[in-house]
Protein backbone atom coordinates (compact mmCIF):
# COMPACT_ATOMS: atom_id res chain seq x y z
CA UNK A 1 0.00 0.00 0.00
CA UNK A 2 1.65 3.55 -0.95
CA UNK A 3 2.11 5.92 2.00
CA UNK A 4 -0.01 8.80 2.11
CA UNK A 5 1.30 12.08 0.79
CA UNK A 6 -0.09 14.03 3.50
CA UNK A 7 2.43 16.33 5.59
CA UNK A 8 2.46 14.74 8.97
CA UNK A 9 2.29 17.19 12.38
CA UNK A 10 -0.86 18.46 12.23
CA UNK A 11 -4.69 17.59 11.99
CA UNK A 12 -5.88 15.37 9.38
CA UNK A 13 -8.39 17.72 7.91
CA UNK A 14 -5.59 20.88 8.20
CA UNK A 15 -3.49 18.30 6.06
CA UNK A 16 -5.84 17.82 3.39
CA UNK A 17 -6.81 21.14 2.86
CA UNK A 18 -2.97 22.17 3.00
CA UNK A 19 -2.49 19.58 0.48
CA UNK A 20 -5.51 20.78 -2.21
CA UNK A 21 -4.31 24.43 -1.54
CA UNK A 22 -0.67 23.16 -2.38
CA UNK A 23 -1.83 21.76 -5.68
CA UNK A 24 -3.99 24.68 -6.50
CA UNK A 25 -0.56 27.12 -5.70
CA UNK A 26 1.51 24.85 -8.10
CA UNK A 27 -0.54 25.26 -10.32
CA UNK A 28 -1.04 21.29 -10.51
CA UNK A 29 -5.31 22.79 -10.41
CA UNK A 30 -6.27 25.56 -11.89
CA UNK A 31 -9.46 28.15 -11.62
CA UNK A 32 -12.24 26.39 -12.92
CA UNK A 33 -10.58 23.02 -13.14
CA UNK A 34 -12.83 19.75 -10.94
CA UNK A 35 -11.05 18.47 -8.52
CA UNK A 36 -10.99 14.54 -7.48
CA UNK A 37 -13.80 13.45 -6.03
CA UNK A 38 -14.71 12.95 -2.03
CA UNK A 39 -14.01 9.55 -2.49
CA UNK A 40 -10.78 9.39 -5.10
CA UNK A 41 -9.39 11.82 -2.39
CA UNK A 42 -9.95 9.60 0.65
CA UNK A 43 -8.11 6.87 -1.70
CA UNK A 44 -5.37 8.97 -2.71
CA UNK A 45 -4.61 10.20 0.97
CA UNK A 46 -5.79 7.44 3.02
CA UNK A 47 -7.89 9.06 5.32
CA UNK A 48 -11.34 9.28 6.30
CA UNK A 49 -14.42 10.27 4.16
CA UNK A 50 -15.33 12.88 7.06
CA UNK A 51 -12.14 14.57 6.96
CA UNK A 52 -12.21 14.43 3.79
CA UNK A 53 -15.72 15.93 3.40
CA UNK A 54 -14.55 19.06 6.03
CA UNK A 55 -11.39 19.98 4.62
CA UNK A 56 -13.61 20.58 1.38
CA UNK A 57 -16.50 22.81 2.88
CA UNK A 58 -14.02 24.32 4.84
CA UNK A 59 -12.15 25.81 1.47
CA UNK A 60 -15.70 25.74 -0.01
CA UNK A 61 -16.54 28.58 3.01
CA UNK A 62 -12.88 30.37 2.48
CA UNK A 63 -13.54 30.70 -0.96
CA UNK A 64 -10.98 28.78 -2.61
CA UNK A 65 -13.48 25.73 -4.10
CA UNK A 66 -16.61 26.24 -5.43
CA UNK A 67 -18.61 22.80 -4.37
CA UNK A 68 -22.19 22.14 -7.45
CA UNK A 69 -24.35 19.79 -6.04
CA UNK A 70 -24.16 16.47 -8.31
CA UNK A 71 -21.82 18.14 -10.34
CA UNK A 72 -18.27 18.10 -8.72
CA UNK A 73 -15.74 20.26 -6.84
CA UNK A 74 -13.99 23.11 -8.24
CA UNK A 75 -11.18 25.53 -7.90
CA UNK A 76 -12.53 29.22 -7.58
CA UNK A 77 -12.04 32.33 -9.17
CA UNK A 78 -9.80 34.03 -6.55
CA UNK A 79 -11.94 37.00 -4.75
CA UNK A 80 -10.66 40.14 -5.43
CA UNK A 81 -8.39 41.81 -2.08
CA UNK A 82 -7.96 45.09 -1.23
CA UNK A 83 -5.60 46.11 1.92
CA UNK A 84 -6.65 48.35 5.19
CA UNK A 85 -3.38 50.03 5.51
CA UNK A 86 -3.82 52.29 2.42
CA UNK A 87 -6.18 53.58 0.41
CA UNK A 88 -6.97 51.02 -2.62
CA UNK A 89 -7.80 52.23 -6.15
CA UNK A 90 -10.01 49.36 -7.10
CA UNK A 91 -9.43 50.44 -10.45
CA UNK A 92 -6.10 49.50 -10.99
CA UNK A 93 -6.54 46.29 -8.91
CA UNK A 94 -8.74 45.52 -11.60
CA UNK A 95 -6.76 46.63 -14.13
CA UNK A 96 -3.95 44.77 -12.53
CA UNK A 97 -5.60 41.56 -12.74
CA UNK A 98 -5.87 41.75 -16.26
CA UNK A 99 -9.59 42.08 -16.24
CA UNK A 100 -11.73 44.93 -17.89
CA UNK A 101 -12.99 47.59 -15.31
CA UNK A 102 -15.90 50.07 -15.74
CA UNK A 103 -17.37 52.56 -13.77
CA UNK A 104 -21.27 53.04 -13.65
CA UNK A 105 -22.37 56.91 -12.25
CA UNK A 106 -25.99 56.00 -10.51
CA UNK A 107 -26.70 59.61 -8.92
CA UNK A 108 -24.88 62.48 -8.51
CA UNK A 109 -26.24 65.47 -6.40
CA UNK A 110 -26.04 68.59 -3.61
CA UNK A 111 -27.96 68.01 -0.66
CA UNK A 112 -28.45 69.02 2.61
CA UNK A 113 -26.06 67.23 5.43
CA UNK A 114 -28.03 65.07 7.95
CA UNK A 115 -27.28 65.39 11.35
CA UNK A 116 -24.94 61.97 11.07
CA UNK A 117 -23.00 63.30 8.03
CA UNK A 118 -22.72 66.78 9.20
CA UNK A 119 -20.57 65.05 12.16
CA UNK A 120 -18.58 62.86 10.29
CA UNK A 121 -17.19 65.55 7.72
CA UNK A 122 -17.63 68.33 10.82
CA UNK A 123 -20.14 70.61 9.04
CA UNK A 124 -23.56 72.14 10.39
CA UNK A 125 -26.86 70.01 10.08
CA UNK A 126 -28.38 71.63 7.00
CA UNK A 127 -25.23 72.48 5.63
CA UNK A 128 -24.43 71.56 1.67
CA UNK A 129 -22.58 68.33 0.79
CA UNK A 130 -21.99 66.71 -3.04
CA UNK A 131 -22.98 62.71 -2.88
CA UNK A 132 -22.08 60.51 -5.57
CA UNK A 133 -23.54 57.00 -5.94
CA UNK A 134 -21.37 54.81 -8.19
CA UNK A 135 -21.16 51.10 -9.49
CA UNK A 136 -17.86 49.29 -9.94
CA UNK A 137 -17.84 46.35 -12.23
CA UNK A 138 -15.30 43.62 -12.92
CA UNK A 139 -15.63 42.10 -16.51
CA UNK A 140 -19.12 43.47 -16.26
CA UNK A 141 -19.85 42.23 -13.13
CA UNK A 142 -21.00 44.58 -10.15
CA UNK A 143 -17.68 44.46 -7.41
CA UNK A 144 -18.31 47.39 -5.37
CA UNK A 145 -21.52 49.92 -4.38
CA UNK A 146 -19.40 53.28 -3.90
CA UNK A 147 -22.01 55.53 -1.28
CA UNK A 148 -19.67 58.92 -1.13
CA UNK A 149 -20.26 62.23 0.41
CA UNK A 150 -18.20 64.90 -0.14
CA UNK A 151 -16.71 68.27 1.49
CA UNK A 152 -17.67 71.10 -0.78
CA UNK A 153 -15.32 73.43 1.24
CA UNK A 154 -12.24 70.78 0.84
CA UNK A 155 -13.37 70.11 -3.16
CA UNK A 156 -15.59 72.86 -4.47
CA UNK A 157 -15.61 71.73 -8.79
CA UNK A 158 -16.18 67.97 -7.45
CA UNK A 159 -19.40 67.64 -9.30
CA UNK A 160 -18.01 69.08 -12.75
CA UNK A 161 -16.08 65.64 -12.55
CA UNK A 162 -16.20 63.49 -15.61
CA UNK A 163 -16.65 60.40 -13.40
CA UNK A 164 -17.29 58.24 -16.51
CA UNK A 165 -14.33 58.65 -17.39
CA UNK A 166 -12.25 58.22 -13.57
CA UNK A 167 -13.85 57.18 -10.33
CA UNK A 168 -14.59 59.34 -7.77
CA UNK A 169 -11.90 57.98 -5.58
CA UNK A 170 -9.34 57.67 -7.88
CA UNK A 171 -9.88 61.80 -8.60
CA UNK A 172 -9.56 62.62 -5.23
CA UNK A 173 -6.54 60.78 -4.95
CA UNK A 174 -5.20 62.79 -7.99
CA UNK A 175 -6.37 66.30 -6.73
CA UNK A 176 -6.28 66.25 -2.66
CA UNK A 177 -3.06 65.52 -0.68
CA UNK A 178 -4.68 63.47 2.44
CA UNK A 179 -3.14 63.40 5.55
CA UNK A 180 -5.00 61.04 7.59
CA UNK A 181 -7.47 58.16 6.50
CA UNK A 182 -9.65 56.05 9.22
CA UNK A 183 -10.76 52.55 8.11
CA UNK A 184 -13.64 50.70 9.41
CA UNK A 185 -15.40 47.60 8.45
CA UNK A 186 -18.39 46.23 8.87
CA UNK A 187 -19.92 42.73 7.67
CA UNK A 188 -23.84 43.02 6.62
CA UNK A 189 -27.01 41.91 5.00
CA UNK A 190 -27.10 43.59 1.44
CA UNK A 191 -30.97 46.02 1.46
CA UNK A 192 -33.27 45.38 -1.33
CA UNK A 193 -31.82 48.66 -2.88
CA UNK A 194 -27.75 47.26 -2.79
CA UNK A 195 -28.77 43.87 -3.84
CA UNK A 196 -30.64 45.26 -7.11
CA UNK A 197 -27.81 47.17 -7.75
CA UNK A 198 -25.18 44.69 -6.69
CA UNK A 199 -27.00 41.85 -8.53
CA UNK A 200 -27.15 39.84 -5.27
CA UNK A 201 -29.74 38.09 -3.11
CA UNK A 202 -31.65 40.58 -0.70
CA UNK A 203 -30.02 39.66 2.58
CA UNK A 204 -26.86 38.03 1.14
CA UNK A 205 -23.66 39.16 3.49
CA UNK A 206 -21.46 42.01 2.29
CA UNK A 207 -18.47 43.86 3.59
CA UNK A 208 -18.83 47.57 4.09
CA UNK A 209 -15.46 49.70 4.36
CA UNK A 210 -16.49 52.80 5.46
CA UNK A 211 -13.91 55.50 4.84
CA UNK A 212 -13.18 59.21 6.14
CA UNK A 213 -10.08 61.02 4.60
CA UNK A 214 -8.75 64.43 5.97
CA UNK A 215 -6.31 67.14 4.08
CA UNK A 216 -5.11 69.46 6.25
CA UNK A 217 -6.71 68.69 9.06
CA UNK A 218 -10.22 69.61 7.42
CA UNK A 219 -12.40 66.17 6.36
CA UNK A 220 -12.80 65.63 2.42
CA UNK A 221 -14.98 62.73 2.07
CA UNK A 222 -16.89 59.80 3.81
CA UNK A 223 -17.51 56.89 1.61
CA UNK A 224 -19.11 53.77 2.32
CA UNK A 225 -17.53 50.57 -0.03
CA UNK A 226 -20.25 47.91 0.13
CA UNK A 227 -18.93 44.86 -1.64
CA UNK A 228 -20.64 40.94 -1.87
CA UNK A 229 -18.80 38.62 0.34
CA UNK A 230 -19.07 36.22 -2.14
CA UNK A 231 -16.73 38.41 -4.60
CA UNK A 232 -14.45 40.44 -2.64
CA UNK A 233 -12.16 40.23 0.77
CA UNK A 234 -10.19 42.91 2.74
CA UNK A 235 -7.03 42.33 4.52
CA UNK A 236 -3.40 42.90 4.86
CA UNK A 237 -0.04 42.00 5.66
CA UNK A 238 2.65 43.97 7.31
CA UNK A 239 5.94 43.69 9.21
CA UNK A 240 6.10 44.70 13.36
CA UNK A 241 7.86 47.45 14.50
CA UNK A 242 9.02 47.86 17.95
CA UNK A 243 6.16 49.51 19.28
CA UNK A 244 4.30 45.94 21.16
CA UNK A 245 1.18 45.49 19.61
CA UNK A 246 -2.05 43.77 21.27
CA UNK A 247 -3.75 41.25 19.42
Amino acid sequence: MSPSPLKPGSALYLAVKEHIRARIQDGTWKVGDRIPSEHELVGTLKVSRMTVHRALRELAEQGALTRVAGVGTFVAEPKAQSGLTQVANLADEVRARGHRYECRLVAATREPATAELAAQLELQPGDSVFHVVCIHLEEGVPMQLEDRWVNPEAVPDFLTWDFQASPPGEQLLRAIPLDEVEHIVDAVPASSTEAEWLQIHEGDPCLVLTRRTWSRNRPVTWVRCIHPGSRYRLGTRFKVGSQPMAG
